[in-house]
């Protein structure tokens, strides 16, 4: 008798990294979008000014710059640990790879070319500038999407410092203009500093301390200097 390879259900289980982080991602950021209206209601209060509905606020660059700002941060979190794990390398943890693997590796190594398996990518055995591209989508895609994210923030971010600025009866600013205002900087450097500390706390710590089964972690009982394994 064949044992079935998809029992029901395997959708969930197979997925349930994807979907669990997901959907947390979508009720955290409707919980955000109540407490932005709140606060943002509050401050029109304050103001003298009429409080917005919640269709109005989440259609509102307030909310928007709030949300993109947070996501340009942590693309350019992933592109910069994609691209530097390349190359930068940390004795005993398993967020780095094996010391003598520095580098864009072999071929052979990457499974590229006339070294690709059957079950491999097709642009992985293609050759050319598909082979070259797909080499590096991961990276890419992640730069593109920080790159993208960033424009919306600083759109976003002009659109609601404006606001502000009209509201104080102040002169409101071109985009240009904002893109070198302290408003934009100090929104986008906040949270670059956050992930980059994020980043290299995860890389040290990883070295010495463990969390049985997660694959961000080393076995428990592995040796504090092996470094980019698993667990």
């Amino acid at each position: 008798m064949t044992t079935r390879q998809n029992p029901a259900g395997s959708f969930w289980r197979d997925n349930s990294l994807t979907l669990v982080f997901g959907g947390a991602f979508l009720v955290v950021l409707a919980c955000q979008a109540v407490a932005g209206r709140a606060e943002f209601n509050e401050q029109l209060t304050v103001a003298g000014l009429q409080q917005v509905t919640f269709p109005q606020y989440l259609t509102s660059s307030d909310f928007a710059v709030d949300v993109t700002e947070n996501w340009q941060s942590e693309f350019l979190q992933f592109f910069l640990y994609i691209f530097g794990t390349v190359w930068l390398l940390q004795r005993g943890s398993p967020e780095s790879k094996k010391l003598h693997k520095a580098g864009p590796e072999s071929e052979a190594e990457q499974r590229m070319g006339e070294h690709a398996r059957a079950d491999s990518p097709r642009w992985a055995g293609a050759g050319g500038w598909r082979q070259t591209l797909y080499s590096r989508s991961l990276g890419t895609v992640m730069a593109v999407l920080f790159l993208l994210s960033w424009l919306a923030q600083s759109i976003a971010g002009t659109a609601a410092y404006n606001a502000e600025q009209l509201r104080d009866l102040s002169e409101p600013v071109s985009w240009a203009a904002y893109l070198v205002s302290a408003d934009f900087w100090s929104r986008t450097l906040q949270n670059w500093q956050s992930e980059l500390l994020a980043v290299a706390a995860m890389a040290i710590l990883s070295v010495y301390l463990r969390q049985r089964g997660s694959p961000e972690s080393k076995p428990v009982g592995a040796a504090h200097t092996t470094t980019g394994i698993e667990g």
